[in-house]
């Protein structure tokens, strides 16, 4: 069966995630199933997205990241920012100041050049096709929940023949062992740190080593999809320069935690870079002006970054007060960056109407939305601890209790 054709959550009940959890044992320390919902009248219409907003602002605390709420605002400071540093424009991305913070962010994390891209899809299909046209070989080996296989509706293959090639199970990232057993000889190996869809998993350092020296040995280029690299660093107590040693080149994100506007940055050697600017322009990603992106990155990265490793610390604290409710499974445990994913019993129109009502009478904000899984009646959600979390003066308890209370008449 080809993963592209399942979704998210079938993928999570087909690999097994959820097995042995106290959600499926049916044992006396699993919850007893939930109350039917109370009838919803046939008038009452589901809140608009700016009504959810509305609710999500006026809460004290959020287990989501929100990003900043008033556009102009943000544009306002961004501009204010722009004036302060004496920058001048650019013309296609070419400009001091955004070469500067290309070769900034490179130095970072152990490149000679980076090339900053308007999207991570863009970015990623740049360097994929790059490694295909160079060594003839256009198999990528991917983990399952891959952003190719998932996110890009199959770009690497529509777009520039690729052939992605599922390296392991759904549940647990990606080891030298699978690019040793793979069964099909593979020209790029794309690698996602932390992986995403199992709540931030990380490879141990000894095995992301291995899987390094592995791809080295075999003549098979590493790429790391580092879409949430910046949430890694805690995990493995190292330089950024250290976990990407290794990799041949690398992507990162802008938006995702850093809160910029857009954008993202592929990193390598100087002749790798040089080249990704001539797959940007095939791309159609030379923007007239890349400014006002740029400076949004430029301008919130070195406030974010310093933050995140209180963000993990926080979101260990907070995940075992959250699973102290046997009715909650949290993946993975314990957490290892500040992302985490959360698995209950309950319809997620009704959860989505509780936590409403829980933003409205606590002022936690406790989830983003629920998606089903393959298991009947179990459902997922995605968190992630911020500053929404830490900048805020509210104790683990009382986001564990507003939690737990999801559980309450749904």
């Amino acid at each position: 069966m080809n993963p592209r054709h399942l979704s998210r959550g079938e993928f999570l009940a087909l690999t097994g995630l959820l097995s042995g959890s106290a959600l499926l044992r049916g044992t006396a320390e699993a919850a007893t199933p939930p109350a039917p919902a109370p009838a919803k009248s046939a008038s009452a219409a589901p809140p608009s997205r700016a009504e959810i907003e509305k609710i999500r602002r006026e809460c004290r605390a959020s287990l989501t990241l929100g990003g900043p709420t008033d556009a102009g605002a943000e544009l306002i400071r961004i501009g204010e920012w722009v004036k302060r540093q004496g920058v001048s424009r650019d013309y296609y991305g070419n400009g001091e100041f955004i070469q500067a913070f290309e070769k900034r962010v490179a130095a970072m994390l152990g490149f000679e050049d980076g090339c900053y891209m308007p999207t991570g899809t863009m970015g990623q299909l740049c360097v994929l096709r790059m490694y295909a046209d160079a060594s003839g070989n256009r198999r990528v080996g991917v983990h399952p929940s891959s952003h190719h296989v998932l996110h890009e509706d199959d770009a690497h293959a529509v777009l520039h023949g690729l052939r992605e090639v599922i390296l392991c199970p759904w549940t647990r990232p990606v080891l030298a062992s699978d690019v040793l057993d793979a069964k099909e000889p593979l020209g790029t190996v794309s690698v996602e740190l932390p992986v995403r869809w199992l709540g931030g998993q990380l490879q141990t350092w000894e095995q992301l080593e291995e899987l390094k020296r592995t791809c080295r040995e075999k003549g098979v280029k590493l790429h790391m999809d580092g879409a949430r690299l910046w949430e890694s660093q805690p995990f493995y107590g190292r330089s950024y320069a250290d976990i990407c040693r290794g990799f041949d080149s690398v992507y990162v994100s802008f938006y995702k935690m850093v809160g910029a506007l857009g954008g993202a940055m592929v990193l390598g050697s100087a002749d790798f870079v040089k080249t990704a600017r001539l797959w940007r322009h095939r791309h159609g990603g030379n923007l007239f002006q890349m400014l006002p992106y740029v400076a949004s990155a430029a301008m919130r990265l070195d406030e974010v970054l310093p933050r995140i490793p209180e963000y993990a610390k926080r979101a260990k604290s907070l995940t075992e007060a959250i699973a102290a409710d046997s009715r909650i499974t949290v993946l993975p445990r314990p957490v290892q960056t500040n992302m985490f994913r959360v698995y209950l019993r309950g319809d997620p129109g009704a959860l989505s109407r509780q936590r409403d009502r829980i933003a409205r009478e606590d002022k936690i904000w406790v989830a983003g939305g629920f998606s089903t899984t393959r298991v009947p009646g179990v459902v997922e959600t995605e968190l992630q601890v911020g500053e929404e979390v830490v900048g805020s003066n509210v104790k683990d308890a009382d986001i564990a209790r507003a939690f737990s209370r999801l559980l309450e008449g749904t």
